[in-house]
C-alpha cells in the first residue's frame, strides 16, 4: 500500500536486499537478509512514484535496525542515562547507533 495515497499496488518495480541489524542470539551476531520489493504507485495523481514494502513489526522506512533491536537499545539508553549505556549494549549494535562509534572508538 502506498504510504502517501493509500492505494494498493501489484506492479513490482524491482527488488533489492536489506540487511537490518538484529539483537544478538546466544552471544552471536544475527544477520538478516531480506529481499524487499519496490512497487510502482498506480495512482497517477500521487506524488510518490515508487515505494518499498515494509514488514510490520520488523522494519520501518530507512531503518537499519529491526524494531526489536531499536526497542532494546532504547531500553538500555533509558535505564542507564543515554551514553553511559553504550558500554553495556552489545558492541556491534552500539557501534551502529548514529554517533556512538565516534564517541566510543573501542566499540567499533
Amino acid at each position: 500500500m502506498c504510504p502517501v495515497c493509500g492505494v494498493w499496488s501489484n506492479r513490482v518495480h524491482g527488488s533489492y536486499l536489506r540487511f537490518p541489524a538484529d539483537v544478538p542470539s546466544g552471544g552471536r551476531s544475527v544477520v538478516l537478509q531480506l529481499r524487499v520489493r519496490r512497487f510502482t504507485c498506480e495512482n497517477s495523481g500521487c506524488a510518490r512514484r515508487t515505494f518499498v514494502e515494509q514488514i510490520p513489526g520488523l522494519t520501518r522506512r530507512h531503518g537499519q535496525r529491526t524494531e526489536r533491536l531499536r526497542s532494546t537499545l532504547a531500553a538500555v539508553g533509558l535505564a542507564l542515562a543515554g551514553r553511559a549505556g553504550a558500554g553495556f549494549a552489545h558492541p556491534s549494535a552500539a557501534a551502529r547507533c548514529s554517533g556512538w562509534s565516534t564517541h566510543f572508538p573501542n566499540l567499533r
